[in-house]
Order: structure tokens, then C-alpha cells, then sequence
């Protein structure tokens, strides 16, 4: 159901007051003006700010104004004869003020006798719990593509500029998926001032979409240049992410295919998930926004589950993206310790909503070591399109490993090194360690003033104590419960295929 038929619903369902949370207050009010003149005839709209008081209608012309009791009292004193619609905008402002949410339950229930409704429009959720049993709370949606695509072609008009000779203009429309219709005109007309050239238009987009991240601090713009070559190993994980390239394309919409959720990736640090949430960035062609789950969980009362709904909001908004939650056991950790108020189950019940019914191109890539610490929920079948379990790599793996690194590091001498040899030497070393194997045998060198080599390696492998040992036991309970079949292998060398 579209917002146009929902707010219609309500209406004419007698709600009394309706709260509809949105930036877009312009877009709302013609929405509402074009509901009454194509629904909901012989209806009357005023419209009230803390400023104006009521402006739009002459009979209460500046009355109100700065007095939002008195623009209760002029609801209250309306006749009945025709339908009217308050819209009283800003009004979460007042309504934890003890005289005002008293005057909205005194006069909730006579609204219906005076055949009028109230809209309360609010940037942002804000309801005393003693109003909550009498308000109808809803949102109001962002531009859908069509109405982005009008307004591009409307533009192009009114500013002479023509818009339309861009062939992928419906593109560049999904490039302003998250945009108010305001923020779409602001930037088109600064895209035009900037004189550049039209094939630079999406990548003008995608620098306001990272001015948009950086006015939170919850989420980060996470720019991402690595490759599936950049991987050492895990074939089945890479083949089902080559499979699902174009998952959020026209072409696969019009297939029919459902848009992908996300994916979980479980397994030993240091063995490749944070890069793997790279590298589906860079496949996939789509921006990669981090989320530090820890700044979630801010110290007021119903700041964390304000925070689990700004972030949802900002990646809907930039989607389509990837939003990454790296360690995520960390964050929602056996939901039987109600140690924070149950805080934390909230935000978790919060994200677990929105992650099973989400129909945005929001594709959620969540990393964890410990599938001990998640709630059975979470690993539940439908929350995730897929399951991976990230384990030590295996001999081939990590030559491969070696090689990846050693052409980073020394392109032009790589021939020195004999991946096989050093595989062979580091048998429980995740693809981390032997990363830093490298980079401490390049330290060593470096501080004797010298070129590294292939003993240099050999001896910091000698001198590292790897995870596999250290932290053996839990380790080898992740390997086993691996083993169950309840989890899809990364590496295809431990599949069933």
C-alpha cells in the first residue's frame, strides 16, 4: 500500500490524530492538498507553525501564532459542518509539555464528533507514553523512483538544462534514491553551477552521498579497492558472490529475482571476513558503509534505540550499498543478559525487524568470530541469504596467500620466495599472520639496512606463536561445529560438492 492510500485510510478510518514523521513537510502538505482534491472532497486544510500560527486558510489568518495551546483551543471550538484537517507542524516540540498533551486527550475524543482529524508532521519520533494510546503513528516515505525521474525531467526544463539527453537517466534516478525531493533540486542546481560535464553526474552523487554519512558518527564511508584476487582461497564464497554480481539490477528486478538480504561470515580472526565485506563492495560496484556497533549503545535512555533508527534511516537512504557490522558477536551477545535496562534486546529486536522484512537494496554483510555469543535468532534461517564459516586456510591457500602479499610488497622480486616452502613452514597460521610474518620480516631488514629475503621470513615465522595455538580451544569447538553441516564452508577444499 502506497503512502497516498494509507494516510487516505486513516482518515477516513476516523483516526483522530495522526503523526507522520518526515524532512519533507512541502512534499507532505501537497500530498495531502492532492489527497483532498482527488479523495476526500469538501475537506477544509489549515495549516499551523510555532512562528505563523495558522497561514493558509483566511478565516484563522496569524491566529496561534507562538501559542500552541490556543491552536488546540480553535481545533476544539470548529464546527462540525465540514470535514477539516489540522496540520500542526513542529508540534512534538510541545507535546511533552503537561498543558498540551492534556489538551490533545481532553479533545481526542470529540474529533470524531467535529469531523476533523489532526496531523502532527515531526522530523523526528517524540510521544509522551500517555499520548501513545490516542496517536496513530506513521512515516512518510522518500521520493519513489518515478517521482525522482519526473522531477529530473522537470528540472531539466525549468533550468534549460536537458537532463534528458543523459540515456541512463532511470540510473542516474536510483543514483537519488535516499534524496528529499528538496536535496535533489539543491543538487542539481549545484551539479549545474559546477560546469561539469554530464557522464560526471553520478560520481557528483555518490560525493554527496559521503557528505551525508559524515553527519553522523555512527557510520563510516568505508572506501574499498580490493578484488576477489585479493583473496587467498575461499572459492565457494567467491563463486556465489561472482553469481549474485547483478543482484540489484534492473535485470534481475525484472527476472523476478527477490533483492539479496545479506550475509554472516563466522569464523577464526585473522582468516579474511572484514576483507570479504571489501571485496563485495568493489564486485558488487556499490558503496560500503561501516557501522561501529559500540557507538550504538550510548549512555541516555532510548539514545540506542534512537541510534539503531538513524542508521537504518542513512542506509536506506544511500542504498542501493552495502552496510557493514564488523564483529557483530560483540555487540548482540547472548540476549539472556539483561545487564543494560534490556537495551540491548531492544536494539537487537529493533535490527532483527528490520533485517527479516527490509525491502530496500541494503545488502547487510555481518562478520562474527564467536557463533557461541549470537542470539539463535540472528543465525535463524531467512535473516541472512547465506551463512559462510571462514576457516584456517589450507596448504594451497595459504601459498596463495604468500604470493598475494609478496606481489604487493615486492612485485619485481617475487621470484626470490618460494611460496611452497613458506606454506608449508606456517600449517595453522591464519591469513593475517602470515601477512604480519612478512611485514616483520620487512622490520628486521629494515632496521639492518638491507633488502628482506627468504630467511628473514622464515624467522619471524619461527618467532610467532599463532591463534591456533594460543587459543586452541576455542578454535578447534568453531571447527566442529563447522563439521555439523549447519553452515556453508567458505573454502571449497572442505566442502561436499
Amino acid at each position: 500500500m502506497n503512502f497516498f492510500n494509507k494516510i487516505f485510510g486513516l482518515l477516513v478510518s476516523q483516526y483522530s490524530i495522526i503523526y507522520i514523521v518526515t524532512e519533507e513537510e512541502n512534499r507532505l502538505v501537497s500530498t495531502i492538498n492532492e489527497l483532498i482534491e482527488k479523495k476526500y472532497h469538501n475537506c477544509l486544510m489549515y495549516s499551523w507553525n510555532f512562528i505563523d500560527g495558522y497561514n493558509n486558510n483566511p478565516n484563522y489568518i496569524g491566529e496561534a501564532a507562538k501559542n500552541p495551546l490556543e491552536a488546540l483551543e480553535i481545533i476544539q471550538k470548529t464546527d462540525s459542518r465540514t470535514s477539516k484537517i489540522f496540520i500542526l507542524k513542529d508540534f512534538h516540540v510541545f507535546v511533552n509539555d503537561i498543558s498540551i498533551s492534556r489538551k490533545l486527550k481532553n479533545i481526542s475524543g470529540q474529533l470524531k464528533s467535529l469531523n476533523c482529524s489532526i496531523v502532527i508532521v515531526a522530523s523526528e519520533l517524540s510521544i509522551p507514553t500517555t499520548l501513545k494510546s490516542i496517536v496513530m503513528v506513521t512515516e512518510f516515505p522518500l521520493p519513489t523512483l518515478i517521482e525522482i525521474q519526473l522531477e529530473l525531467e522537470r528540472l531539466s526544463f525549468v533550468m534549460s538544462y536537458d537532463v534528458k539527453k543523459i540515456q541512463y537517466l532511470k540510473s542516474l534516478a536510483k543514483n537519488y534514491q535516499g534524496f528529499t525531493i528538496d536535496q535533489i533540486r539543491r543538487s542539481v542546481a549545484r551539479f549545474i553551477l559546477s560546469k561539469k560535464s554530464l557522464e560526471q553526474m553520478a560520481y557528483y552523487i555518490l560525493e554527496e552521498k559521503k557528505e551525508l554519512i559524515k553527519q553522523t558518527d555512527i557510520l563510516e564511508f568505508y572506501p574499498s579497492n580490493q578484488t576477489l584476487e585479493d583473496i587467498g582461497g575461499l572459492t565457494n564464497l567467491k563463486h556465489w558472490l561472482i553469481k549474485r554480481s547483478m543482484a540489484f539490477s534492473d535485470q534481475a528486478y525484472n527476472y523476478g529475482l527477490p533483492k539479496p538480504k545479506g550475509l554472516l561470515l563466522v569464523g577464526v580472526q585473522g582468516t579474511g571476513k572484514s576483507l570479504s565485506a571489501k571485496v563485495i563492495s568493489q564486485q558488487w560496484n556499490l558503496p560500503l558503509l561501516k557501522l561501529d556497533i559500540g557507538k550504538i549503545f550510548a549512555g541516555l535512555v532510548g539514545e540506542s534505540e534512537k541510534r539503531i533508527r538513524e542508521v537504518i534511516q542513512i542506509s536506506e537512504k544511500l542504498a542501493p550499498c552495502i552496510l557493514w557490522i564488523d564483529e557483530i558477536d560483540k555487540a548482540f551477545f547472548n540476549s539472556s543478559r539483561n545487564i543494560d535496562s534490556g537495551t540491548t534486546n531492544r536494539v537487537f529486536s529493533s535490527f532483527l525487524s528490520w533485517l527479516s522484512e527490509k525491502e530496500t537494496s541494503v545488502f547487510v554483510v555481518a562478520t562474527a568470530n564467536n557463533i557461541d555469543l549470537l542470539p539463535s535468532e540472528l543465525v535463524r534461517k531467512g535473516r541472512f541469504d547465506e551463512i559462510f564459516f571462514l576457516d584456517l586456510p589450507n596448504m594451497e591457500e595459504r601459498r596463495h596467500i604468500f604470493k598475494i602479499h609478496l606481489l604487493q610488497f615486492r612485485p619485481l622480486s617475487i621470484h626470490k620466495f618460494h611460496c611452497n616452502e613458506l606454506a608449508d613452514l606456517t600449517d595453522g597460521f591464519s591469513g593475517a599472520e602470515i601477512k604480519q610474518s612478512i611485514v616483520e620480516a620487512m622490520h628486521n631488514a629494515f632496521y639492518e639496512k638491507r633488502e628482506f629475503e627468504m630467511n628473514d621470513i622464515k624467522q619471524a615465522i619461527d618467532n610467532s606463536i599463532p591463534l591456533s595455538i594460543t587459543n586452541k580451544s576455542s578454535i578447534s569447538l568453531l571447527q566442529e561445529w563447522s563439521r555439523l553441516g549447519k553452515i556453508r564452508l567458505a573454502s571449497e577444499q572442505n566442502s561436499k560438492s
